[in-house]
């Protein structure tokens, strides 16, 4: 009888630690903003259940959160933001995270609803931009493309104390990115990540007065915390999130409102 419960012991015990193997090495968190990067996703879990992993979306409405959960190793990985605001962050945050893959562009927009045009743009006008240095900086760099100021470029990342020429002396303020399409009555013209503008039935290539050329190097890229990045669950992820399935869902999708990269 010993030796039976001494066997029976053993199976349960290989059981429970081949089970709990198999659970952490075939889940996948990533950690995501709504639009588009969760709609994404969606499409990308089947593909990973192909391969045996089961893949765990958890939404996030900011882009401090997400970097931290994956810093901290709540999350496997993240999808939201794209390289420059990466660097930024991990300067800033101390953290140790990677890209692993770019996926796509969202190219961000000038919105309105007191004008139709930029040609309406009256003298003081009051305009807001995201806060977070990276979108900051691209948002004054549409502003530029669309003329209606003009940058000093000779830093990596443009800042407001850039402006060397303000014709229509606009009022540039500064806001967190996802409050800009619930703000936007309050200022003439608002420039808003697309991904913020889609959650908020903002359409780029109908509402936009202007939108970020299509070259821009702003791609949204898959991130982990360094030394993961070669996980094969992290291989996986990258495989499926590049494939054939998901770029037939983003140009059916978006329709060029948001544009894949691979």
């Amino acid at each position: 009888m010993r030796i039976f419960y001494t066997l029976l012991a053993a199976i349960l015990l290989a059981f429970t630690g081949c089970s709990d193997g198999k659970k952490s090495s075939k889940e996948i968190t990533v950690a995501a903003t709504p639009v588009p990067h969760v709609e994404i996703l969606e499409v990308v879990k089947p593909l990973l259940e192909k391969e045996g992993y089961t893949l765990k979306i958890q939404p996030f409405s900011d882009y401090v959160i997400p970097n931290i959960a994956t810093e901290n190793g709540e999350v496997l990985a993240n999808f939201f933001q794209h390289e420059p605001y990466l660097e930024e962050f991990n300067k800033n945050k101390n953290t140790h995270l990677v890209k692993t893959v770019a996926v796509h562009i969202e190219p961000m927009g000038v919105y309105s609803r007191k004008i139709k045009s930029l040609d309406e743009l009256k003298e003081g006008a009051i305009v807001a931009i995201p806060n977070d240095p990276t979108n900051g900086g691209r948002a004054l760099d549409v502003l530029q493309s669309a003329g209606l100021i003009k940058l000093d470029k000779k830093n990596a990342i443009t800042t407001l104390l850039d402006i060397t020429e303000n014709p229509k002396n606009l009022k540039i303020e500064t806001l967190e990115a996802a409050q800009l399409p619930r703000t936007l009555d309050d200022f003439e013209i608002a420039v808003i990540n697309t991904n913020y503008a889609l959650a908020a039935n903002l359409n780029p290539l109908k509402d936009a007065l202007a939108i970020e050329a299509k070259d821009s190097p702003y791609a949204n890229i898959v991130v982990v915390k360094a030394g993961n990045e070669n996980l094969d669950a992290i291989k996986a992820l990258n495989k499926a999130i590049t494939s054939q399935e998901v770029k037939d869902f983003i140009q059916e999708k978006y329709q060029g409102a948001i544009l894949e990269v691979f």
